[in-house]
């Protein structure tokens, strides 16, 4: 305390309480720059949309699985009139005998089995279905080409101008029924009539996929292979051209969708 009573500031301790700039006149301190905003602001604001159209690209994507799932038949229905010849798409044992029964029971003239494995004869098919080996033997066609949804479309194009048929009924599963008439349609042109025949695989569920985690793999694969053909199939003319199903089959040990055809006198 000073002499005059009054109560110095604590500069003892480092610091006071009066401003530094109060006890020196005549000299005002230097202004600090105005702070601006942070430099990733920017950053974030793109981050932030990004964000939000992933968002709402993922929701998106989510509610077509789902009308996807909604769409895929429940049951099996006999096919509304009958076509020139019936297409079986290999995959499934109670694809096959689906289709020869239609055969027998008289909705096509001719069955073809496209993606046959190079192991499986006609005898084997037979065997398999042993009540209708009479059908098997007169008017069952084979196709070992296909190697995959798109071959199985080239190959029936091919034996549909070969037997001169419009219309055909093409069995396959329920859940990959929705890719396969995206293929046949493109391979076709919409010039022939396809009937679909989804065949319901015993212990699927679509309706409860959710709880089951081996559906839901296999729903979910095919939808992206489904959106995959859509959107391919909007920009290729001829799948027997296509350069999309070259990549799909590069680094497999057969490069190809669909073997070509041998011309007369290399046969």
């Amino acid at each position: 305390m000073s002499a005059s009573g009054t109560m110095k500031p604590p500069e003892a301790f480092g610091w006071a309480w009066t401003d530094v700039a109060s006890r020196a006149p005549g000299r005002t301190p230097p202004r600090l720059p105005e702070a601006g905003p942070p430099a990733h602001a920017g950053f974030s604001r793109t981050t932030k949309a990004a964000l939000g159209t992933a968002s709402l690209g993922g929701v998106a994507l989510f509610c077509g699985f789902l009308a996807f799932v909604a769409c895929l038949e429940r049951d099996e229905r006999v096919p509304e009139g009958r076509a020139d010849g019936i297409v079986a798409l290999t995959g499934g044992a109670q694809r096959i005998g689906d289709a020869i029964d239609l055969l027998a029971n008289g909705y096509g003239r001719r069955l073809l089995i496209t993606g046959v494995n190079e192991r499986t004869s006609r005898d084997e098919i037979a065997r398999l279905n042993p009540s209708q080996r009479h059908w098997i033997e007169c008017c069952v066609d084979l196709d070992y080409r296909a190697r995959n949804t798109i071959g199985n479309a080239i190959e029936t194009r091919r034996w549909m101008r070969q037997h001169r048929f419009s219309t055909v009924t093409v069995v396959t599963s329920n859940y990959h029924m929705p890719r396969t008439m995206v293929e046949l349609d493109h391979a076709l042109m919409g010039a022939d009539r396809v009937v679909p025949y989804p065949v319901i695989a015993e212990g699927f569920e679509p309706d409860r996929w959710w709880s089951h985690p081996s559906s839901a793999k296999l729903l979910a694969s095919e939808y992206l292979k489904f959106l995959v053909a859509w959107v391919r199939t909007r920009f290729e003319h001829d799948p027997e051209r296509s350069r999309a199903a070259i990549l799909i089959g590069r680094g497999k040990p057969i490069k190809m969708v669909a073997e070509p055809l041998l011309l007369r006198g290399q046969q």
